[in-house]
């Protein structure tokens, strides 16, 4: 006893240099690298060099996690949401870790591959010229006056000037608007036009000049506005997919669970979509591109027996009637929000 109370006081009057954390402001020996309370590095100064390699190592690190969690994830369906529904979370890397890690990859490469066909479908669009605005002189001439061609030219010219300066209504051909577009009048002509009235309101006025923008760019860059609009729905589509899961398998766990599940599925097809397009940038591999919607559903089958263990023939028919509800409910009304959407931010 006499000993231990030796020790006990020989420390309080060594009084060993303590060092104070700056995140939890816990003292500690001066001795620790880390602070014992939280754990953040004791002479952690914040440089550029830390700054970003926290950020790199936070949100874009592969350690041994991900490979645990990339080879049952393509060859085992079901078996790794399995695996993390039943407590083993820390050997793998999370559903939603693993999702937006492989999601950024995705939408770069469909973001490269997509902007072909986008500048053909700008280049084909913007080659169809707005018509020339209306001409007198051909009246004139078909009338057979007396006047020569320099005075019809006058006339004409003069007309056109005096139309648009006194911004008065306008008497052209059938390419009324075109004529309007190319002699730049005025926006509130332009909505007359297509019919706009004044006392619609803004939110009418509003569909009006997004449509009149549409005609006078000829529709350039709206498959890319729509393109745009992907990543952000299916951070709406994914929750809704596992909602649909919650309804047909509603006895076989929480929609926490149908979340992982959807997590892991959707990462899949991301990923196998992925392979598919850099593979497409150098091959064309023609009607092996139609082979996915069978292999994604095939996943679906296989990672559905495994994870919710029921019989292949009730997971069979349940995974046919999740597919065809999210295919031809879901996806069909997403298409024309999202259509929708690009329309209201062109």
């Amino acid at each position: 006893m006499e000993f231990s109370n030796f020790l006990y006081f020989s420390k309080i009057f060594k009084m060993e240099p303590k060092h104070r954390c700056k995140n939890c402001e816990e003292e500690f020996d001066a001795s620790y690298k880390y602070c014992p309370s939280c754990g953040q590095n004791a002479k952690d100064q914040l440089t550029i060099r830390v700054l970003f390699n926290n950020t790199i190592s936070n949100y874009f690190s592969v350690d041994a996690r991900f490979f645990r969690s990339f080879f049952p994830l393509l060859f085992r369906p079901g078996v790794l949401a399995r695996r993390f529904v039943d407590g083993k979370r820390q050997i793998y890397l999370h559903p939603a870790q693993f999702y937006l890690f492989i999601s950024v990859i995705f939408f770069f490469i469909f973001s490269i591959a997509t902007r072909n066909h986008e500048n053909i479908l700008d280049q084909e669009i913007g080659d169809i010229n707005i018509g020339e605005p209306y001409s007198i002189k051909n009246d004139l001439k078909e009338e057979q006056t007396q006047l020569s061609d320099q005075q019809i030219e006058s006339i004409d010219s003069i007309l056109i000037k005096n139309n648009y300066s006194s911004k008065q209504s306008y008497s052209f051909t059938d390419s009324e608007l075109d004529s309007l577009i190319k002699l730049d009048a005025p926006e509130e002509e332009k909505l007359k036009y297509l019919g706009y009235e004044e006392s619609s309101g803004e939110m009418t006025k509003f569909f009006y000049r997004q449509g009149l923008k549409i005609y006078e760019r000829r529709g350039g860059g709206l498959i890319k506005t729509f393109y745009d609009t992907i990543p952000i729905s299916m951070f709406f589509l994914l929750p809704i997919f596992a909602f649909i899961l919650k309804l047909f398998y509603s006895k076989s766990g929480r929609f926490s669970h149908h979340m992982v599940f959807s997590f892991y599925y959707f990462t899949f097809i991301f990923l196998f979509l992925s392979v598919l397009m850099l593979i497409n940038f150098w091959i064309d591999l023609g009607w092996v591109n139609d082979l996915p919607i069978i292999l994604i559903f095939i996943y679906l089958v296989v990672g559905s027996y495994h994870f919710y263990g029921q019989k292949w023939l009730k997971v069979f028919f349940k995974s046919v009637a999740v597919g065809l509800t999210y295919t031809l409910v879901v996806i069909p009304i997403s298409v024309l929000i999202m259509i929708l959407i690009s329309f209201m931010v062109y």
